[in-house]
Order: structure tokens, then C-alpha cells, then sequence
């Protein structure tokens, strides 16, 4: 079955598959699962969708969602402007009020949809400024006039016939990139767009119907709003909760053990972390065995044929360790998806070695978002990749600008699920899309080039173009994969690689506090706090060995050469609206980093 248009799906399922379990998620009064039907779904979105328009919003108006954790009224709210040509305008809940109001005003936002307490604050204060926000109504307080239930209405079957008029090149949301400069730019997507993903990704996700699944990435993103209509697609049963939640004996992953969630790197790493900790914790055998394994798991390579010793070897360490990690993500896993930044392969080889099964992405908003993927099949991953090219796009090497080896170039992509632009921006459409013999692509800004195998385009990513370092003496570096072999290291938490226009290459080092306190404990070293940690010179003299073994990798200009440990956690969200050093998709924000170190920057370079 291919889909046009994104509520297809919706009204598929509704008549061909009943599901009693279809959507669920946490009543924040009580904090027990509230599962609807996929009628349930269908209805309701037909209902508000005839609120919405009886409410003076039409075909064309935006809209915007926002709450804290992914919930089933957020995908309500989403169906009901799809089906009479309303467009959304997702927002995350942990920008600014100066972020909110920037978006809400350029995309002339009539109405939002949010959960209460202080978000809807930050929404209240940002309307002050927004002339063009009439109506902010709320998800969870039921005693309000703008309680989002209000709206529905019960006669909405001229809604289906209005459906109809919706085409699949209609606009049907505009998201606005994160970005890690300057304001963001609201990317516009079609039902196109969206659906070219869903029809192609969804035979590789190994999900049944009624299975349970986990959806925590904010819907926000193009990413986790993408791999959600594929598990709707699919027929699982979508647990929709927040990153917050996940962990612990009482957690999600331990409760709902579900056999599919989509991820980011950090969180993986955060994962890989807790098993160290918990393995050094041990003594004796117990500990040797764990080290053991541990080292084990860095040796695996897909499809390789292993001799009887070697076998033995694997089927020790999953019966007495891997086994464990397995039950800790609640034992069912048939496959982690993770995109949105590089995964490092050394973590990719841990948990692949271990039977649980990480499948890297790679994509970005204009591509609604995916460019390739990788999957369970023995030719359809590859390590050290970002997985192959998905079926209907083109994607080309260009070396025509820029001081390129051989076989790598800008990444640049065409096809069915490219946007049509960004939303009011002549200026960025004008820079992001290139023409090549009359085609028209679109420049990801990533460095990369092919590896051919089974037939299947594999895409290998180099670095950023624009993250390029130039060195004073005219050679360039590319920060990425110096940072992914950093941030390998279970005593650094994030890293940022750092020396355009100076002598040489450093790096502004955050420090994971918690396994450096219990490390230095057992080494009979007594510090009070991260803070005194980061000052300490025999923790810089530990981090000297640490790099020393990390620069063996890189090129003489590449090593780092200076380094500044910092205490400070960098996360993607800080109350009071402060700037945070992480987008919402976690990657690095270089300039707010820059600017927040630049005194220890400076010192390295006197």
C-alpha cells in the first residue's frame, strides 16, 4: 500500500484494520497509560478538525504544537489540520520566548496547541509581541474555556468529503531547523515529502502489527514525526512519553519492553555509560568477565564467519553479560534506529556485538529526513557508514568547490522527499539548492563519498562543510570525527574541537563528572565536585594520556595539541531561558560554546 497524503494512513487503518491499542500515553494526572483506538484517532481528528475550522481557522492558516513529552493529543492536533489544509507549525518546548516569537510572527501562527504550567507561561509571555496569536489552547487544563477538548464539534462528516480536496504537493508543515546559527528557518514539507519516507522506510522496520513500541524524540522533529507514521503505518502500538521517563526498574523501557524505539547518539552513549559503571563496579571474576566481554563486543564486524573458539568465545560472554544489557532494555529489542548526528563505531560495535541491533541513519529537515538507512539484512549495513541511499533519490558527490580529496565532496541530494524551500527566505533558498546540468539539488553541507556494496550506495560521512577548521598555516581539519573519537572515551562527556585561523588544533573538553568521581575514589584522590575536578592538574595530566592515545588516530595537524576541561554539563535545555550548548537534536552549538569558553580559549592560545 503506497500513501499520497499523510492521513491516508489514518483513514486506512480506521477501515481495514481495527486496533483497539493504537496510541498511548500518560495522563500527567495519575501517570498511568491512557491507550485510544485507531477510531478513536480517526474521530477525534475529524471532530477537531471541524472545531478548528468552525473556529475561524482555514485552509492555509498555521497552527503550532508544543508540549514537554510526545503525547496522543499532539498526533490528534497534527490529523485534524492535515485533513482541511491547515498548516502546523511544531515547536520545541525548550527554545526561547525570543525563539518563540520570532517563528510564531514569521509564520503568522493563529493558534497553539500546549501542555500547562510553565510552557504555556512562555507562550503567554511570547504572545505579547505576536499580534497574529489570537488563541493558545491548552492540553491538559479541562476547567478552561480554551481546554483543547472544547473544540470539538460532533457533526464532522463534511470533514471527510473535504479531505478529498487535499493533494499530496499541498503544504502541510512548516518546521523550523534547530540550527546552530543565526534564527532558524522554517522548512516547508508536503504530504509528498513526508509520504515518499513512510512508503519506502517502512518494509525495513522489523515491527508486526500490535506490537509495542516506544516514540520519546520530540514529535517536534522531522525525524521522530517521520518514524512515528511508519509505526502508525505498521500497526504497532505507540507508547508516546519523554526522554525523561525511559529509565530505572520503573521506567518506560523497563515496563513496556518494547522491541522498537528511534533514538540520538547521546542517549545511547548515556546508556553504554550506566553498563560501564555498573561493570567496574564489580570485583573479581565477575569484573574480568565483564572487561572481557566489554572489549569483545569492540571486535565485532558484521557477517563475519567465526571458527568454533571464536564462537564459544561470544556465546560465553552473551550468556553471562550481553544477556543483561538485553534485559535492561526491557529484553524484546528487534531494533534501535538512531540518527540525527554521528553514531561512534565503537558504540555501534558494542551493542551490535551484544544482539541488540542499532541501525544508523542519516537526513536532514529538507529531506523530511531521510537520505539513507541501513537495515537488518546482511547487505544492508555497513560499518562506518551512514547506511545506503534509500530508494527514489539521487544523491551526488560534488568536488567542484571547495579543496577536496579525490573521491569526497559536498553531499547533494534530489528526489520526491526534498522540500520545496524555506519558508519566506529567498536569501537561504538561493544558497541551498544548486544547479547541475538544468537539475536542481539540493547541498546537504556535508562532506562525504560512495562505498559500493551489494548493489546498495553507501554514504560515508567525512565532516560538516561548514565546521571546516582552516589553521593559520592554510590547512584544514574537519572537528567531527576528532570529536566522535573524544567523545569514545567514557571520561568525556562532549567535545568541540576548536583552532580556525589559529597555530593549531585544541578542544574544549566537558568532563563526565560522575565516572571521573568514581574513578578518582578508587586511585584514593578526594575531590569535592566536578568543578574542582576540571581544575586539577592530575586529572589534566589524565586527560594528556587520554588524547595522546586519541591523536595516534589523526594526522600531525590534526592532533590536538592544548585542551581546557570544563565542569559545566551541556545539555539542550536551561531554565530562564538561558542559551544552551546543545540543539534540541544535540548537536553542538559552536558559537554559543566559543563565546562561553572564550576566556580559556584565549589562554591556550597566549
Amino acid at each position: 500500500m503506497k500513501f499520497t497524503r499523510l492521513f491516508d494512513i489514518l483513514e486506512y487503518n480506521y477501515n481495514n484494520v481495527p486496533q483497539k491499542n493504537s496510541l498511548a500515553s500518560k495522563n500527567p494526572k495519575n501517570n498511568t497509560w491512557e491507550y485510544i483506538s485507531n477510531k478513536e484517532v480517526w474521530e477525534l481528528s475529524l471532530s477537531l478538525a471541524a472545531g478548528l475550522l468552525a473556529a475561524g481557522i482555514k485552509k492555509g492558516d498555521k497552527i503550532s504544537i508544543v508540549s514537554y513529552k510526545n503525547r496522543w493529543e499532539w498526533a490528534i492536533v497534527d490529523f485534524a489540520t492535515q485533513l482541511v489544509g491547515i498548516i502546523s507549525v511544531p515547536l520545541y518546548p525548550t527554545i526561547s520566548s525570543r525563539e518563540y516569537e520570532y517563528i510564531l510572527n514569521q509564520a503568522e501562527v493563529k493558534a497553539v496547541f500546549c501542555g500547562s504550567g510553565d510552557l504555556k507561561q512562555k507562550l503567554k509571555s511570547a504572545q505579547e509581541n505576536c499580534s497574529c496569536l489570537t488563541t493558545i489552547y491548552s492540553f491538559d487544563d479541562e476547567n478552561s474555556e480554551t481546554y483543547w477538548k472544547n473544540l470539538l464539534v460532533d457533526d464532522w462528516k463534511h470533514i471527510i468529503s473535504l479531505s478529498k480536496q487535499i493533494k499530496s504537493e499541498d503544504l502541510f508543515t512548516i518546521i523550523y531547523t534547530s540550527g546552530t546559527t543565526g534564527n532558524p528557518k522554517g522548512v516547508m514539507l508536503t504530504h509528498q515529502n513526508l509520504c515518499h519516507i513512510v512508503n519506502v522506510v517502512s518494509p525495513i522496520v522489523p515491527i508486526e502489527r500490535e506490537d509495542k513500541v516506544l516514540s520519546f524524540l520530540p514529535l517536534c522533529h522531522v525525524y521522530e514525526r517521520a518514524v512515528y507514521h511508519v509505526l502508525l503505518f505498521k500497526g504497532a502500538c505507540i507508547h508516546l512519553t519523554g526522554t525523561d521517563s525511559l529509565g530505572g526498574p520503573e521506567g518506560d523501557i523497563a515496563t513496556i519492553k518494547p522491541v522498537f524505539f528511534s533514538t540520538v547518539p547521546r542517549l545511547l552513549e548515556k546508556v553504554y555509560e550506566k553498563i560501564c559503571i555498573k561493570g567496574n563496579e564489580l570485583t573479581g571474576i565477575k569484573k574480568k568477565l565483564f572487561l572481557w566481554s566489554l572489549k569483545l563486543a569492540e571486535t565485532y564486524e558484521p557477517n563475519k564467519k567465526m571458527g568454533l573458539v571464536e564462537k564459544v568465545k561470544w556465546s560465553i560472554a552473551d550468556k553471562l553479560i550481553y544477556s543483561k544489557w538485553r534485559e535492561a532494555l526491557g529484553g524484546n529489542i528487534r531494533m534501535i534506529f538512531t540518527g540525527a548526528a554521528a553514531c561512534p563505531t565503537k558504540l555501534l560495535r558494542s551493542f551490535c556485538g551484544a544482539k541488540i541491533p542499532i541501525r544508523e541513519g542519516y537526513g536532514l529537515t529538507e529531506c523530511s529526513p531521510t537520505i539513507t538507512v541501513s537495515s537488518l539484512d546482511k547487505d544492508g549495513f555497513m560499518l562506518g557508514s551512514v547506511g545506503f541511499v534509500i530508494d527514489g533519490l539521487e544523491v551526488l558527490i560534488d568536488k567542484t568547490e571547495g579543496n577536496f580529496i579525490i573521491d569526497e565532496g559536498e553531499i547533494l541530494v534530489k528526489g520526491p522527499s526534498v522540500m520545496t524551500g524555506y519558508y519566506k527566505n529567498d536569501a537561504a533558498n538561493e544558497k541551498t539548492f544548486k544547479t547541475i546540468n538544468d537539475i536542481r539539488y539540493l547541498r546537504t553541507g556535508d562532506i562525504g563519498k560512495i562505498k559500493k556494496q551489494a548493489n546498495k550506495d553507501f554514504l560515508i560521512i567525512t565532516d560538516r562543510k561548514k565546521e571546516l577548521l582552516k589553521t593559520s598555516g592554510g590547512k584544514y581539519v574537519a572537528p567531527t570525527p576528532i570529536e566522535s573519537a573524544l567523545k569514545e572515551n567514557l571520561f568525556i562527556e562532549n567535545a568541540m574541537v576548536i583552532g580556525n585561523n589559529r597555530k593549531f588544533v585544541s578542544a574544549i573538553i566537558s568532563i563526565s563528572s560522575e565516572i571521573l568521581l568514581n574513578w578518582s575514589k578508587k586511585q584514593n584522590l578526594s575531590f569535592r565536585d566536578a568543578h574542582e575536578l576540571a581544575q586539577s592538574p592530575i586529572i589534566k595530566q589524565h586527560f594528556k594520556q587520554i588524547i595522546n592515545k586519541v591523536n595516534k588516530g589523526f594526522s600531525h595537524i590534526e592532533q590536538i595539541k592544548e585542551f581546557v576541561l570544563v565542569a559545566d554539563e551541556w545539555n539542550n535545555n536551561k531554565p530562564n531561558g538561558e542559551e544552551t550548548e546543545l540543539t534540541p537534536t544535540m548537536k553542538l552549538k559552536r558559537r554559543i560554546i566559543l563565546k562561553k569558553y572564550a576566556a580559556q580559549i584565549e589562554s591556550i592560545y597566549k
